[in-house]
């Protein structure tokens, strides 16, 4: 009866486990799919990442971790302008960021974040990596190359499948439920996926010819000073972000995961797996917010159930016909959602502003505000042609160092 009940409830942990994975799929095949990488490699690292931060927090804390949005106008940067392996030495690094912030943490506690990385700096940072890259989504959309240089589609037909992608997710996140509000991305893509289809976009020859087992086409990273330049200071808005996952689980499950395992594990986690996940050409991982609502459906705490979510991943991940399959996604079903996705990444950034009350009234603030906005989407540069920091990197120095240098406003200056 005992050797039945284990047996029984590790089915269960398996099926919860895959529903875990389903939940998390669109999101994290999405993510390569807009920015030119392997979804097998992604799936692959997600899992694996999955299970490096497990081992990491000692299993205590049931997240599942797989692409982050937040890399995106980066990667897609990053690959139009130095290539995929340049581009996953500047994600590595931005993992070894993660790792640094575990240590001062562990080191000097939690309130260092706040002093170093005040909302005033993290809001328009965040803004800035959500609205740099809108012209790609709207040449996406219109059926032409991210550049906007050469047109793939016609854009008649490219406005139609975008605004179908676009306004099914809408219409699911302001009206799905339960477990349909969670995968509103994954609808919305097929919804623009099979209107694609019908206008003929999309070729499944390349579908037929690939083998249903191929090992995932992993690419090593090659060290580029201007890449790891460009993406090391985006890693502080996703670093800011996952302490804000960790309290969100916290609440669900009613433990301090920020007090045990502790911030700088999880932390250290997410940063290990972020580096080893470029190590193979994969993006970087984040603990998933959809993820995190699925837990709180099912209640479903136990930890376990990710490890089986992790594996699943794994073992899809060298699947080549599921490869092929989301490679014929038309780039206008991408650009309906990355509007959207750009966007609201943008809203988050004011958001963070808004929530935090930050005075922007206070002459300081405005200018380390401007200061960021204006280097970020203008995509500022400075240095040589060897050794260049532009856009979203440059911006995010720029805040920091302003932050740290300009003086203090006092109750007498406002007086």
């Amino acid at each position: 009866m005992i050797q039945e009940a284990d047996t029984s409830g590790i089915v269960k942990q398996v099926v919860v486990g895959l529903q875990m994975l389903f939940v998390a799929f669109g999101a994290l095949v999405l993510v390569p799919i807009l920015t030119g990488l392997n979804p097998n490699v992604a799936l692959f690292t997600a899992g694996l990442g999955t299970l490096v931060f497990q081992v990491i927090t000692v299993r205590k804390v049931p997240v599942f971790l797989a692409s982050s949005f937040a890399f995106i106008a980066p990667i897609i940067y990053g690959v139009q302008t130095w290539g995929i392996p340049a581009t996953m030495s500047g994600l590595m690094a931005a993992g070894l960021v993660y790792i640094l912030l575990a240590l001062l943490i562990k080191a000097r506690g939690q309130g260092i974040i706040h002093k170093v990385l005040p909302p005033v700096v993290v809001g328009p940072v965040i803004m800035v990596i959500g609205l740099s890259l809108a012209p790609v989504a709207v040449h996406l959309a219109m059926g032409k190359t991210g550049d906007g240089a050469a047109v793939l589609f016609p854009q008649w037909k490219s406005l139609i499948v975008a605004f179908v992608a676009l306004l099914v997710t809408i219409f699911s996140v302001l009206r799905g439920k339960g477990v349909l509000r969670l995968i509103a991305i994954l609808v919305g893509v097929s919804a623009g996926y099979i209107t694609a289809l019908l206008f003929g976009m999309i070729d499944f020859k390349q579908v037929v010819d690939a083998p249903f087992f191929s090992v995932p086409a992993f690419v090593f990273p090659e060290l580029n000073w201007q890449a790891i330049l460009f993406i090391v200071p985006v890693a502080i808005a996703p670093a800011i972000e996952h302490i804000g996952d960790m309290l969100a689980i916290s609440s669900v499950t009613g433990k301090n995961y920020l007090e045990d395992p502790g911030l700088h594990r999880t932390l250290m986690g997410d940063g290990i797996a972020t580096s080893l996940a470029s190590m193979l050409g994969g993006p970087p991982n984040t603990t998933y917010s959809e993820v995190t609502g699925a837990v709180t459906l099912t209640r479903a705490f136990n930890p376990a159930i990710m490890t089986w979510a992790a594996v699943a991943a794994i073992a899809l991940s060298f699947s080549g016909t599921l490869g092929a399959v989301l490679a014929t996604v038309p780039t206008p079903v991408m650009g309906g959602i990355m509007t959207l996705l750009f966007g609201t990444i943008a809203t988050i950034g004011m958001n963070t502003l808004v929530r935090e009350k930050a005075d922007l009234s206070q002459p300081r603030n405005m200018i380390i505000v401007s200061l960021i906005l204006v280097f970020g989407i203008g995509d500022m540069a400075l240095g040589t042609a060897g050794f260049m920091v532009e856009g979203i990197g440059l911006s995010a120095i720029v805040g920091i160092l302003l932050n740290l240098f300009l003086p203090q406003e006092n109750s007498e200056d406002n007086a």
